[in-house]
Protein backbone atom coordinates (compact mmCIF):
# COMPACT_ATOMS: atom_id res chain seq x y z
CA UNK A 1 0.00 0.00 0.00
CA UNK A 2 1.32 3.44 -0.95
CA UNK A 3 2.03 5.72 1.95
CA UNK A 4 2.57 8.72 -0.27
CA UNK A 5 0.18 11.28 -1.70
CA UNK A 6 0.45 14.02 -4.31
CA UNK A 7 -1.20 17.41 -3.95
CA UNK A 8 -1.71 19.32 -7.20
CA UNK A 9 -1.58 22.84 -5.80
CA UNK A 10 -2.32 26.11 -7.57
CA UNK A 11 0.17 28.79 -6.51
CA UNK A 12 -1.76 31.68 -8.01
CA UNK A 13 -0.51 34.19 -10.58
CA UNK A 14 2.54 35.54 -8.74
CA UNK A 15 1.51 37.88 -5.94
CA UNK A 16 2.41 35.99 -2.72
CA UNK A 17 -0.73 37.39 -1.08
CA UNK A 18 -2.90 35.38 -3.48
CA UNK A 19 -1.67 31.98 -2.29
CA UNK A 20 -4.52 30.11 -0.61
CA UNK A 21 -4.44 29.11 3.04
CA UNK A 22 -4.77 25.45 2.05
CA UNK A 23 -1.75 25.72 -0.25
CA UNK A 24 0.36 27.23 2.53
CA UNK A 25 -0.78 24.54 4.95
CA UNK A 26 0.26 21.78 2.54
CA UNK A 27 3.63 23.39 1.81
CA UNK A 28 4.37 23.52 5.53
CA UNK A 29 3.88 19.75 5.75
CA UNK A 30 5.54 18.81 2.44
CA UNK A 31 8.32 16.26 2.12
CA UNK A 32 8.90 17.03 -1.57
CA UNK A 33 8.02 20.22 -3.49
CA UNK A 34 8.02 20.02 -7.29
CA UNK A 35 7.53 23.52 -8.64
CA UNK A 36 7.10 25.36 -11.94
CA UNK A 37 8.63 28.42 -13.56
CA UNK A 38 5.50 30.47 -12.86
CA UNK A 39 5.23 29.49 -9.19
CA UNK A 40 6.74 32.26 -7.05
CA UNK A 41 9.86 30.90 -5.34
CA UNK A 42 8.93 32.91 -2.24
CA UNK A 43 6.47 30.12 -1.46
CA UNK A 44 9.32 27.64 -1.00
CA UNK A 45 10.14 29.29 2.33
CA UNK A 46 6.95 27.76 3.75
CA UNK A 47 8.27 24.23 3.17
CA UNK A 48 10.32 22.56 5.93
CA UNK A 49 14.07 23.06 5.61
CA UNK A 50 14.56 19.33 5.13
CA UNK A 51 11.97 19.09 2.32
CA UNK A 52 13.34 18.19 -1.11
CA UNK A 53 12.84 20.96 -3.66
CA UNK A 54 12.79 20.09 -7.36
CA UNK A 55 12.48 22.68 -10.11
CA UNK A 56 10.75 21.47 -13.28
CA UNK A 57 10.06 24.81 -14.94
CA UNK A 58 9.33 25.22 -18.63
CA UNK A 59 9.65 28.51 -20.49
CA UNK A 60 10.01 29.47 -24.13
CA UNK A 61 11.16 26.05 -25.29
CA UNK A 62 13.67 25.69 -22.45
CA UNK A 63 12.31 22.67 -20.56
CA UNK A 64 14.04 21.40 -17.44
CA UNK A 65 12.00 18.21 -17.83
CA UNK A 66 9.48 17.19 -20.45
CA UNK A 67 5.89 16.69 -19.34
CA UNK A 68 6.28 12.91 -19.53
CA UNK A 69 9.36 13.15 -17.31
CA UNK A 70 7.47 15.33 -14.83
CA UNK A 71 4.68 12.75 -14.77
CA UNK A 72 7.22 9.99 -14.06
CA UNK A 73 8.81 12.08 -11.31
CA UNK A 74 5.42 12.63 -9.63
CA UNK A 75 4.79 8.90 -9.67
CA UNK A 76 8.28 8.10 -8.33
CA UNK A 77 8.15 10.63 -5.49
CA UNK A 78 4.46 10.13 -4.81
CA UNK A 79 4.79 6.45 -3.94
CA UNK A 80 6.38 7.14 -0.56
CA UNK A 81 6.32 10.90 0.03
CA UNK A 82 3.94 13.72 0.74
CA UNK A 83 4.44 15.66 -2.51
CA UNK A 84 3.28 19.20 -3.28
CA UNK A 85 3.19 19.79 -7.02
CA UNK A 86 3.21 23.59 -7.06
CA UNK A 87 1.89 25.05 -10.29
CA UNK A 88 1.43 28.68 -11.33
CA UNK A 89 -2.19 29.82 -11.40
CA UNK A 90 -4.70 26.97 -11.18
CA UNK A 91 -3.63 23.39 -11.95
CA UNK A 92 -6.78 22.66 -13.95
CA UNK A 93 -6.79 25.87 -16.02
CA UNK A 94 -4.22 25.32 -18.79
CA UNK A 95 -1.90 23.91 -16.15
CA UNK A 96 -1.78 20.28 -17.32
CA UNK A 97 -3.08 19.28 -13.92
CA UNK A 98 -5.59 16.95 -15.53
CA UNK A 99 -2.83 15.08 -17.37
CA UNK A 100 -0.78 14.71 -14.21
CA UNK A 101 -3.82 13.53 -12.23
CA UNK A 102 -4.51 10.85 -14.86
CA UNK A 103 -0.95 9.52 -14.49
CA UNK A 104 -1.35 9.36 -10.70
CA UNK A 105 -4.63 7.46 -11.04
CA UNK A 106 -2.99 4.98 -13.43
CA UNK A 107 -0.18 4.41 -10.91
CA UNK A 108 -2.60 4.00 -8.01
CA UNK A 109 -1.27 7.03 -6.14
CA UNK A 110 -3.80 9.10 -4.18
CA UNK A 111 -3.98 12.78 -5.04
CA UNK A 112 -5.79 15.96 -4.11
CA UNK A 113 -6.39 19.10 -6.15
CA UNK A 114 -6.06 22.53 -4.52
CA UNK A 115 -7.38 25.24 -6.85
CA UNK A 116 -5.37 28.41 -7.23
CA UNK A 117 -6.31 31.94 -8.26
CA UNK A 118 -6.06 31.71 -12.01
CA UNK A 119 -4.15 34.35 -13.96
CA UNK A 120 -7.18 34.68 -16.23
CA UNK A 121 -9.04 36.67 -13.59
CA UNK A 122 -6.24 38.00 -11.38
CA UNK A 123 -3.96 39.51 -14.01
CA UNK A 124 -6.65 41.61 -15.73
CA UNK A 125 -7.91 42.71 -12.31
CA UNK A 126 -4.43 43.96 -11.38
CA UNK A 127 -4.34 45.82 -14.70
CA UNK A 128 -7.63 47.54 -13.92
CA UNK A 129 -9.66 45.45 -16.36
CA UNK A 130 -12.86 43.77 -15.07
CA UNK A 131 -13.71 40.77 -17.21
CA UNK A 132 -17.41 41.43 -16.87
CA UNK A 133 -19.36 44.65 -16.53
CA UNK A 134 -23.10 45.20 -16.97
CA UNK A 135 -22.50 48.11 -19.35
CA UNK A 136 -20.09 46.16 -21.56
CA UNK A 137 -20.51 42.38 -21.55
CA UNK A 138 -22.06 39.43 -19.76
CA UNK A 139 -19.82 36.68 -21.18
CA UNK A 140 -16.18 35.69 -21.11
CA UNK A 141 -13.97 32.87 -22.33
CA UNK A 142 -10.51 31.57 -21.47
CA UNK A 143 -8.50 30.38 -24.45
CA UNK A 144 -5.02 28.98 -24.87
CA UNK A 145 -2.83 31.06 -27.14
CA UNK A 146 -0.38 28.19 -27.54
CA UNK A 147 -1.83 24.87 -28.66
CA UNK A 148 -0.01 21.55 -28.78
CA UNK A 149 2.65 21.30 -31.47
CA UNK A 150 1.98 17.62 -32.14
CA UNK A 151 -1.47 18.01 -33.70
CA UNK A 152 -2.61 19.30 -37.04
CA UNK A 153 -6.02 20.85 -36.39
CA UNK A 154 -6.76 23.67 -33.98
CA UNK A 155 -9.30 23.07 -31.23
CA UNK A 156 -10.28 26.76 -31.33
CA UNK A 157 -13.46 27.46 -33.30
CA UNK A 158 -12.52 30.96 -34.40
CA UNK A 159 -15.73 31.50 -36.37
CA UNK A 160 -17.81 31.05 -33.21
CA UNK A 161 -15.38 32.47 -30.67
CA UNK A 162 -14.71 35.78 -32.42
CA UNK A 163 -18.19 37.27 -31.99
CA UNK A 164 -20.00 35.00 -29.52
CA UNK A 165 -18.12 36.05 -26.36
CA UNK A 166 -17.70 39.58 -24.98
CA UNK A 167 -14.35 39.22 -23.19
CA UNK A 168 -11.61 36.89 -24.38
CA UNK A 169 -8.59 35.99 -22.26
CA UNK A 170 -5.72 34.22 -23.99
CA UNK A 171 -3.03 32.37 -22.04
CA UNK A 172 0.51 32.19 -23.42
CA UNK A 173 -0.46 34.28 -26.43
CA UNK A 174 2.58 36.46 -27.12
CA UNK A 175 4.17 34.22 -29.73
CA UNK A 176 0.87 33.78 -31.60
CA UNK A 177 -0.51 37.28 -31.00
CA UNK A 178 -0.43 38.21 -34.73
CA UNK A 179 -2.39 35.05 -35.59
CA UNK A 180 -4.88 35.62 -32.75
CA UNK A 181 -5.62 39.13 -33.95
CA UNK A 182 -5.81 38.02 -37.58
CA UNK A 183 -8.24 35.20 -36.82
CA UNK A 184 -10.51 37.37 -34.67
CA UNK A 185 -10.71 40.13 -37.27
CA UNK A 186 -11.16 37.65 -40.11
CA UNK A 187 -14.12 36.08 -38.31
CA UNK A 188 -16.00 39.27 -37.57
CA UNK A 189 -14.44 40.96 -34.55
CA UNK A 190 -13.94 44.68 -35.37
CA UNK A 191 -10.29 45.76 -35.66
CA UNK A 192 -11.15 48.62 -33.27
CA UNK A 193 -11.91 46.18 -30.43
CA UNK A 194 -9.78 47.18 -27.39
CA UNK A 195 -7.00 44.77 -26.46
CA UNK A 196 -4.39 44.56 -23.72
CA UNK A 197 -1.27 42.49 -23.13
CA UNK A 198 -0.14 42.14 -19.50
CA UNK A 199 3.27 40.73 -18.64
CA UNK A 200 4.14 39.30 -15.22
CA UNK A 201 0.72 40.30 -13.93
CA UNK A 202 0.18 40.78 -10.16
CA UNK A 203 3.92 41.17 -9.53
CA UNK A 204 6.05 44.32 -9.15
CA UNK A 205 7.34 43.65 -12.69
CA UNK A 206 3.87 43.94 -14.21
CA UNK A 207 3.76 45.80 -17.53
CA UNK A 208 0.64 46.51 -19.55
CA UNK A 209 0.35 47.54 -23.19
CA UNK A 210 -3.04 48.53 -24.62
CA UNK A 211 -4.35 49.13 -28.11
CA UNK A 212 -6.88 47.39 -30.32
CA UNK A 213 -6.85 44.33 -32.52
CA UNK A 214 -5.43 46.38 -35.33
CA UNK A 215 -2.57 47.99 -33.37
CA UNK A 216 -1.73 45.76 -30.40
CA UNK A 217 0.84 43.61 -32.24
CA UNK A 218 2.93 46.62 -33.25
CA UNK A 219 2.68 48.17 -29.78
CA UNK A 220 3.76 44.96 -28.08
CA UNK A 221 6.75 44.70 -30.41
CA UNK A 222 7.70 48.33 -29.73
CA UNK A 223 7.45 47.75 -25.98
CA UNK A 224 9.50 44.53 -26.32
CA UNK A 225 7.00 42.57 -24.25
CA UNK A 226 8.04 38.95 -23.78
CA UNK A 227 6.33 35.95 -22.15
CA UNK A 228 4.82 35.25 -19.73
CA UNK A 229 1.82 37.41 -20.58
CA UNK A 230 -1.96 37.39 -20.70
CA UNK A 231 -3.91 38.82 -23.64
CA UNK A 232 -7.32 40.40 -23.01
CA UNK A 233 -9.68 41.32 -25.84
CA UNK A 234 -12.98 43.15 -25.35
CA UNK A 235 -14.64 46.47 -24.65
CA UNK A 236 -13.89 46.11 -20.91
CA UNK A 237 -10.23 46.88 -21.66
CA UNK A 238 -11.23 50.54 -22.04
CA UNK A 239 -12.04 50.65 -18.31
CA UNK A 240 -8.32 50.38 -17.49
CA UNK A 241 -7.96 54.12 -17.97
CA UNK A 242 -10.19 54.67 -14.91
CA UNK A 243 -9.53 51.52 -12.88
CA UNK A 244 -5.74 51.12 -13.09
CA UNK A 245 -5.10 50.84 -9.34
CA UNK A 246 -2.07 48.52 -9.17
CA UNK A 247 0.36 50.26 -11.52
CA UNK A 248 -0.62 53.74 -10.33
CA UNK A 249 0.63 53.22 -6.76
CA UNK A 250 3.34 55.76 -5.87
CA UNK A 251 6.25 53.30 -5.63
CA UNK A 252 5.20 50.95 -8.41
CA UNK A 253 8.19 49.81 -10.44
CA UNK A 254 10.71 50.87 -7.77
CA UNK A 255 13.17 48.41 -6.30
CA UNK A 256 14.11 49.09 -2.68
CA UNK A 257 16.89 47.16 -0.96
CA UNK A 258 15.94 46.44 2.67
CA UNK A 259 19.00 45.90 4.84
CA UNK A 260 17.16 45.42 8.11
CA UNK A 261 17.42 42.11 9.99
CA UNK A 262 15.06 39.61 8.36
CA UNK A 263 13.04 39.00 11.54
CA UNK A 264 12.36 42.72 11.87
CA UNK A 265 11.87 43.67 8.23
CA UNK A 266 8.31 42.42 7.75
CA UNK A 267 6.54 45.62 8.84
CA UNK A 268 8.83 47.79 6.70
CA UNK A 269 8.46 45.50 3.68
CA UNK A 270 4.69 45.39 4.02
CA UNK A 271 4.45 49.18 4.07
CA UNK A 272 6.66 49.48 0.99
CA UNK A 273 4.85 46.67 -0.83
CA UNK A 274 1.48 48.32 -0.26
CA UNK A 275 2.85 51.44 -1.94
CA UNK A 276 3.90 49.36 -4.94
CA UNK A 277 7.62 48.85 -4.32
CA UNK A 278 9.48 45.64 -4.99
CA UNK A 279 11.46 44.92 -1.84
CA UNK A 280 14.78 43.15 -2.21
CA UNK A 281 15.81 41.55 1.05
CA UNK A 282 19.48 41.97 1.86
CA UNK A 283 19.67 41.64 5.65
CA UNK A 284 23.02 42.98 6.75
CA UNK A 285 22.54 42.15 10.41
CA UNK A 286 21.31 39.12 12.28
CA UNK A 287 20.07 39.34 15.85
CA UNK A 288 21.50 36.71 18.18
CA UNK A 289 21.78 36.21 21.96
CA UNK A 290 25.00 37.47 23.56
CA UNK A 291 27.87 35.00 24.14
CA UNK A 292 26.74 34.67 27.75
CA UNK A 293 23.58 35.57 29.68
CA UNK A 294 25.59 36.08 32.89
CA UNK A 295 25.62 39.92 33.08
CA UNK A 296 21.94 40.25 32.11
CA UNK A 297 20.86 37.49 34.50
CA UNK A 298 22.76 39.13 37.36
CA UNK A 299 21.08 42.46 36.58
CA UNK A 300 17.66 40.77 36.52
CA UNK A 301 18.39 39.17 39.90
CA UNK A 302 19.12 42.56 41.43
CA UNK A 303 16.46 44.71 39.77
CA UNK A 304 15.46 46.36 43.03
CA UNK A 305 18.85 48.12 43.05
CA UNK A 306 17.94 50.21 40.00
CA UNK A 307 16.03 53.47 39.70
CA UNK A 308 15.75 53.38 35.91
CA UNK A 309 15.79 50.77 33.13
CA UNK A 310 16.44 52.35 29.75
CA UNK A 311 15.52 50.39 26.62
CA UNK A 312 17.06 51.58 23.38
CA UNK A 313 15.44 49.03 21.04
CA UNK A 314 12.67 46.47 20.68
CA UNK A 315 15.32 43.75 20.84
CA UNK A 316 16.48 44.99 24.23
CA UNK A 317 12.92 44.68 25.55
CA UNK A 318 12.46 41.23 24.01
CA UNK A 319 15.59 39.63 25.43
CA UNK A 320 15.27 41.37 28.80
CA UNK A 321 11.75 40.01 29.25
CA UNK A 322 12.88 36.53 28.15
CA UNK A 323 15.57 36.44 30.83
CA UNK A 324 13.10 37.78 33.40
CA UNK A 325 10.81 34.83 32.66
CA UNK A 326 13.77 32.41 32.54
CA UNK A 327 14.51 33.43 36.14
CA UNK A 328 10.96 32.53 37.15
CA UNK A 329 10.01 36.20 37.53
CA UNK A 330 7.53 38.51 35.82
CA UNK A 331 6.89 42.21 35.27
CA UNK A 332 5.93 42.70 38.91
CA UNK A 333 9.67 42.82 39.61
CA UNK A 334 9.71 46.21 37.84
CA UNK A 335 7.35 47.81 40.33
CA UNK A 336 8.74 51.14 41.45
CA UNK A 337 11.40 51.22 38.72
CA UNK A 338 11.06 53.92 36.07
CA UNK A 339 11.23 52.88 32.43
CA UNK A 340 12.49 54.82 29.43
CA UNK A 341 12.13 53.91 25.74
CA UNK A 342 13.80 55.37 22.67
CA UNK A 343 11.09 55.51 20.05
CA UNK A 344 7.43 54.50 19.78
CA UNK A 345 8.11 50.91 18.69
CA UNK A 346 10.24 50.29 21.77
CA UNK A 347 7.50 51.89 23.87
CA UNK A 348 4.92 49.61 22.24
CA UNK A 349 7.04 46.57 23.11
CA UNK A 350 7.08 47.68 26.75
CA UNK A 351 3.34 48.33 26.73
CA UNK A 352 2.72 44.87 25.25
CA UNK A 353 4.08 43.50 28.55
CA UNK A 354 1.45 45.42 30.50
CA UNK A 355 3.81 48.26 31.44
CA UNK A 356 3.82 51.93 30.63
CA UNK A 357 7.12 53.74 29.98
CA UNK A 358 7.75 56.85 32.07
CA UNK A 359 9.83 58.54 29.40
CA UNK A 360 9.51 58.43 25.60
CA UNK A 361 11.35 61.43 24.16
CA UNK A 362 9.93 63.28 21.13
CA UNK A 363 13.17 62.67 19.21
CA UNK A 364 14.16 59.04 18.93
CA UNK A 365 17.86 58.99 19.83
CA UNK A 366 20.03 58.79 22.92
CA UNK A 367 20.54 62.56 23.20
CA UNK A 368 16.80 63.05 23.59
CA UNK A 369 16.70 60.58 26.50
CA UNK A 370 19.33 62.72 28.18
CA UNK A 371 17.24 65.84 27.63
CA UNK A 372 14.30 64.10 29.30
CA UNK A 373 16.37 63.03 32.30
CA UNK A 374 18.10 66.34 32.96
CA UNK A 375 15.46 67.69 35.28
CA UNK A 376 14.98 64.44 37.14
CA UNK A 377 18.18 64.38 39.15
CA UNK A 378 20.62 61.89 37.71
CA UNK A 379 23.33 62.10 40.36
CA UNK A 380 23.31 59.13 42.71
CA UNK A 381 20.74 57.18 40.71
CA UNK A 382 21.35 53.73 39.23
CA UNK A 383 20.57 53.03 35.58
CA UNK A 384 20.33 49.68 33.81
CA UNK A 385 20.82 49.62 30.03
CA UNK A 386 20.09 46.20 28.47
CA UNK A 387 21.22 46.75 24.89
CA UNK A 388 23.28 45.46 21.97
CA UNK A 389 26.87 44.44 22.70
CA UNK A 390 28.11 47.18 20.37
CA UNK A 391 26.31 50.50 20.60
CA UNK A 392 26.96 54.22 20.91
CA UNK A 393 28.26 55.26 24.33
CA UNK A 394 26.97 58.83 24.42
CA UNK A 395 24.07 57.88 26.73
CA UNK A 396 25.96 55.91 29.42
CA UNK A 397 28.99 58.23 29.26
CA UNK A 398 26.88 61.35 29.80
CA UNK A 399 24.86 59.78 32.62
CA UNK A 400 28.12 58.93 34.38
CA UNK A 401 29.39 62.47 33.86
CA UNK A 402 26.24 63.69 35.58
CA UNK A 403 26.90 61.44 38.58
CA UNK A 404 24.71 58.48 37.69
CA UNK A 405 25.73 54.85 38.15
CA UNK A 406 25.27 52.94 34.91
CA UNK A 407 25.31 49.21 34.27
CA UNK A 408 25.64 48.28 30.60
CA UNK A 409 24.60 44.68 30.04
CA UNK A 410 24.56 42.92 26.66
CA UNK A 411 21.02 41.70 25.95
CA UNK A 412 21.79 40.68 22.36
CA UNK A 413 24.36 41.05 19.63
CA UNK A 414 24.17 41.94 15.95
CA UNK A 415 26.28 39.74 13.72
CA UNK A 416 27.04 39.57 10.03
CA UNK A 417 24.60 37.15 8.35
CA UNK A 418 25.98 34.18 6.53
CA UNK A 419 24.91 34.55 2.94
CA UNK A 420 25.90 35.45 -0.58
CA UNK A 421 25.95 39.03 -1.82
CA UNK A 422 26.71 38.39 -5.49
CA UNK A 423 23.06 38.67 -6.56
CA UNK A 424 22.67 42.07 -4.88
CA UNK A 425 25.91 43.31 -6.40
CA UNK A 426 24.70 42.27 -9.85
CA UNK A 427 21.49 44.26 -9.35
CA UNK A 428 23.47 47.38 -8.42
CA UNK A 429 25.80 46.89 -11.37
CA UNK A 430 22.84 46.52 -13.73
CA UNK A 431 21.27 49.75 -12.46
CA UNK A 432 18.27 47.73 -11.25
CA UNK A 433 18.10 49.28 -7.75
CA UNK A 434 16.27 52.56 -7.10
CA UNK A 435 16.80 52.89 -3.35
CA UNK A 436 18.77 51.31 -0.52
CA UNK A 437 17.46 51.76 3.02
CA UNK A 438 19.45 51.80 6.25
CA UNK A 439 17.69 51.60 9.60
CA UNK A 440 20.73 51.73 11.89
CA UNK A 441 24.45 52.36 11.82
CA UNK A 442 24.98 48.60 12.07
CA UNK A 443 23.18 48.05 8.78
CA UNK A 444 25.55 50.53 7.11
CA UNK A 445 28.71 49.02 8.60
CA UNK A 446 27.69 45.51 7.60
CA UNK A 447 26.53 46.57 4.14
CA UNK A 448 30.14 47.49 3.41
CA UNK A 449 31.41 44.32 5.03
CA UNK A 450 29.28 42.26 2.67
CA UNK A 451 29.95 44.45 -0.38
CA UNK A 452 33.41 45.79 -1.13
CA UNK A 453 33.37 49.57 -0.83
CA UNK A 454 35.47 50.26 -3.90
CA UNK A 455 33.32 47.89 -5.96
CA UNK A 456 29.90 49.13 -4.89
CA UNK A 457 30.39 52.91 -4.55
CA UNK A 458 30.67 53.63 -8.32
CA UNK A 459 27.18 52.15 -8.74
CA UNK A 460 25.58 54.15 -5.92
CA UNK A 461 25.32 57.42 -7.84
CA UNK A 462 22.08 56.25 -9.43
CA UNK A 463 20.65 54.92 -6.15
CA UNK A 464 18.73 56.96 -3.58
CA UNK A 465 20.12 56.39 -0.08
CA UNK A 466 17.48 56.40 2.68
CA UNK A 467 18.59 56.64 6.32
CA UNK A 468 16.27 56.47 9.29
CA UNK A 469 18.02 59.26 11.20
CA UNK A 470 21.06 61.52 11.50
CA UNK A 471 23.27 59.02 13.32
CA UNK A 472 22.73 56.46 10.55
CA UNK A 473 23.25 59.17 7.92
CA UNK A 474 26.52 60.19 9.57
CA UNK A 475 27.73 56.59 9.44
CA UNK A 476 26.74 56.40 5.77
CA UNK A 477 28.67 59.61 5.08
CA UNK A 478 31.78 58.08 6.64
CA UNK A 479 31.61 55.42 3.93
CA UNK A 480 31.18 57.97 1.17
CA UNK A 481 27.39 57.80 0.83
CA UNK A 482 25.23 60.91 0.51
CA UNK A 483 21.86 60.54 2.20
CA UNK A 484 19.02 61.53 -0.12
CA UNK A 485 16.10 60.56 2.12
CA UNK A 486 15.75 61.07 5.87
CA UNK A 487 12.47 61.54 7.76
CA UNK A 488 11.83 64.16 10.42
CA UNK A 489 10.71 61.41 12.81
CA UNK A 490 13.14 58.52 13.10
CA UNK A 491 10.63 55.70 12.68
CA UNK A 492 9.97 53.02 10.07
CA UNK A 493 6.59 54.58 9.25
CA UNK A 494 8.16 57.99 8.69
CA UNK A 495 11.00 56.49 6.66
CA UNK A 496 8.47 54.78 4.40
CA UNK A 497 6.60 58.05 3.88
CA UNK A 498 9.85 59.86 3.11
CA UNK A 499 10.83 57.26 0.50
CA UNK A 500 7.40 57.59 -1.08
CA UNK A 501 7.60 61.39 -1.15
CA UNK A 502 11.06 61.29 -2.72
CA UNK A 503 9.92 59.16 -5.64
CA UNK A 504 6.51 60.75 -6.23
CA UNK A 505 7.88 63.12 -8.86
CA UNK A 506 10.80 61.04 -10.08
CA UNK A 507 10.12 59.08 -13.30
CA UNK A 508 10.65 55.33 -12.96
CA UNK A 509 13.02 53.59 -15.37
CA UNK A 510 11.36 51.32 -17.92
CA UNK A 511 12.58 47.74 -18.20
CA UNK A 512 11.47 44.98 -20.51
Amino acid sequence: MNKGKVFLVGAGPGDPGLLTLRAKELLQAAEVVIYDYLANEVFLQYAPAEAERIYVGKKGGDHTLSQSEINALLVEKGRSNRVVRLKGGDPFVFGRGGEEAEELVAAGIPFEVVPGVTAAIAVPAYAGIPLSHRDYTASMAFVTGHERDDKDASKINWDKLATAVGTLVFFMGIKNLPEICRQLIAHGRPAETPAAVIRWGTTPEQRTVTGDLGTIVERVEQAKIKPPAIVVVGEVVALREKLNWFESRPLFGRRVVVTRAREQASDFKQRLNELGAECIEFPTIEIQPPPTWGPLDRAVASLTDYDWVIFTSVNGVKFFMERLRAAGLDVRELKGIRLAAIGPKTAEAIEAMGLRPDLVPPEYRAEAILDGLQGDGVAGRRFLLPRAMEARDVLPDTLRQWGGQVDLVPAYQTVLPAGRSSHILQLFQAGAVDCVSFTSSSTVHNFFKLLDKETILPHMDRVAVACIGPITAETAANFGLKTDIMPADYTIAALTEAICAHFMNTPAATTS
